[in-house]
């Protein structure tokens, strides 16, 4: 069984290989204060739910877009695990083109994600990570990733329109019963949530015209259920996409290290 690692600034998600199969998938809150010994708990706990004996484990593969949690993780799980992980990172193998700036600035999320997208679903594409940032990531005819854009996350904007402003308030992520809210929170649901579906068509439309061709649309991250089936275009959901990225990518480095 191989464990795959992908820390967000919001929340951390595991996922739990035996041989192509996920196993499971679970996400917790990403905590800079943790201590290795914290996150090890979480994960006894997380395998003793699914019934998983960790001397199963040979090894795992970690994408982190914290630094500071990075080091953390990766001493606890070895420690749980009792086995080595790779961390995404320069000398990783990943058989990406990257046809941007500065190759090296890239996500590690984007890059996991990118490899994942290419390996299950036609090309070009554009493929969206809806976590604490939204971001739009093309790979284009020849697999090579070209450039993203990058808007505020769900979340933030949410928080934002409520920490700045006095008399609205802090309401829950979910559908409005209508587009045109007749009261405050449903309004508030409707901005946002069909805002970001809006902006998310929009730059579908804008992509494919730049390209001068259609894309599959891939989306990932935790919102991506909550906002996806309110855009027009048809998008394909993989909650999975960069947990099956980090597989492929510990696969690829482990079998040229053998």
């Amino acid at each position: 069984m191989i464990l795959t690692i992908d820390i967000g600034n919001t929340n951390i998600v595991i996922g739990c290989f035996d041989k192509k199969c996920l196993l499971f998938q679970e996400r917790f809150e990403t905590n800079h204060q943790s201590a290795s010994l914290e996150y090890a708990v979480i994960l006894r706990e997380t395998f003793s739910l699914y019934g998983i004996d960790t001397s199963n484990i040979e090894g795992g593969i970690i994408s982190s877009v914290v630094p500071s949690v990075t080091d953390t993780i990766k001493v606890a799980v070895e420690r749980f695990t009792g086995s080595s992980f790779l961390v995404v990172g320069p000398g990783i193998k990943t058989g990406l083109k990257m046809e941007v700036d500065n190759p090296a600035q890239q996500g590690s999320d984007l890059v996991v994600g990118a490899v994942a997208g290419i390996h299950n679903y036609p090309v070009p594409q554009i493929l969206i990570d809806m976590g604490t940032a939204t971001t739009v990531s093309v790979i284009n005819q020849d697999k090579a990733f070209i450039g993203k854009m990058i808007l505020p996350g769900v979340a933030i904007s949410l928080d934002a329109l409520s920490s700045h402003t006095a008399q609205l308030p802090t309401v829950s992520i979910d559908p409005p019963r209508k587009l045109i809210g007749s009261n405050t929170v449903d309004s508030i649901k409707s901005g946002i949530l069909y805002g970001n579906a809006g902006a998310l068509d929009g730059l579908i439309d804008r992509i494919e015209q730049e390209l001068g061709e259609s894309c599959t649309v891939v989306a990932t991250g935790g919102l991506s259920p909550v906002i996806t089936p309110l855009c027009r275009h048809q998008i394909l959901l993989d909650e999975a996409l960069l947990l099956k990225g980090l597989l492929l990518l510990y696969e690829k480095n482990c079998n040229s290290q053998g």
